[in-house]
């Protein structure tokens, strides 16, 4: 069994780079992944190709400088912890 199987993760910066990568990684280890960042094209992106690798990936474009998009966001992650979140 994966390391992180039945995890939820929240990655920040995850349409590319570093968040991007560490979202591939937390993924393949096992976890569910919320993917966050501005770039919705980018960020669905990252959705496919973590679901084409088998993993579980939610892309949930957000502007974290928006204090109402990030408890929008808390509001949708947190009921899945311990779900499959797709």
């Amino acid at each position: 069994m994966p390391p992180l199987s039945g995890q939820v993760a929240v990655v920040t910066g995850a349409s590319s780079g570093l968040g991007q990568a560490t979202a591939y990684r937390l993924a393949a280890d096992g976890a569910a992944v919320a993917l966050l960042a501005r770039r919705a094209d980018d960020l669905l992106s990252t959705q496919t190709a973590i679901a084409e690798l088998g993993g579980t990936a939610l892309a949930l474009p957000t502007d974290l400088a928006d204090a109402a998009a990030i408890e929008a966001v808390v509001s949708s992650v947190w009921p899945s912890c311990g779900e499959s979140m797709c």
